[in-house]
């Protein structure tokens, strides 16, 4: 385990589909549970248009505000796939057809006989200096520079990038949760449930809503935290309201 207690990190979702609706972002749930599960707190995340700018802003104000920024879309072969250029200008570096990008595509390409065109090469480009996050599925590689990692938007191989980035990472302390079934609604627990909360300043406690499909609701009360008497204590509080409510 890493000696910091919190390692945090944002995750930035590139593209016009995204806002428009057109995609439905997967990754940025993946992430947020593959990043909690190795004790990474995801603190932010932001979703912006291929606009250069947007994008330069936004990866100059996340990557210096936590850990890590990742980001996903906008690495394809197509005329609004900027986020190359984007993260170069970022780290006011060239963007350049990294030679050994290059030569892997184009030998993926020769072994199926397909012509490595223009568009094609332009997966290869990326920040100087930056190192190659390897791509299993597709073989167009993503990248890394500095604190940031820079993957597809396509699910299965974003997933596959990410899995190859993880065992890279530093890494805090994993986070603790307990879940505690709740037969009342928000209206009638939220009063108690904050006064629990203010007892247990180390903790943080949620709930959601759940609607069963012949009408009925419930909510469930999530406990989370880093100490396990810490979450086991304040869940016994909440049980105990929760059992003097009747």
């Amino acid at each position: 385990m890493n000696d910091k207690l919190e390692v945090t990190a944002a995750a930035l979702a590139i593209g016009d589909e995204l806002l428009s609706g057109r995609t439905r972002d997967k990754n940025i749930g993946h992430l947020a549970q593959t990043l909690t599960s190795v004790g990474i707190n995801l603190k932010e995340v932001r979703i912006v248009a291929d606009e250069q700018s947007e994008i330069v802003h936004a990866v100059n104000a996340l990557r210096g505000k936590f850990d890590y920024l990742f980001t996903s879309g906008g690495i394809g072969p197509t005329h609004d796939d900027i986020t190359a250029d984007a993260v170069s200008k970022a780290f006011e570096v060239e963007c350049i057809y990294d030679e050994a990008a290059m030569e892997l595509l184009a030998a993926h390409y020769k072994s199926r006989e397909m012509e490595f065109t223009e568009a094609r090469q332009r997966m290869a480009r990326m920040p100087q200096g930056a190192s190659h996050i390897d791509n299993p599925v597709s073989k167009a590689p993503g990248f890394n520079i500095d604190n940031v990692y820079v993957m597809a938007g396509v699910p299965k191989v974003f997933e596959a990038m990410l899995n190859n980035v993880v065992p890279t990472l530093k890494t805090g302390q994993k986070l603790l949760s307990r879940s505690i079934p709740c037969k009342h609604g928000e209206g009638v627990i939220g009063t108690p449930l904050g006064v629990i909360q203010k007892d247990n300043p180390d903790i943080s406690i949620g709930s959601y809503p759940r609607f069963g499909d012949d009408g009925s609701f419930s909510t469930e009360i999530i406990v989370r935290g880093l100490n396990v008497e810490d979450v086991d204590k304040a869940a016994d509080d909440i049980e105990q309201m929760l059992a003097n409510l009747g």
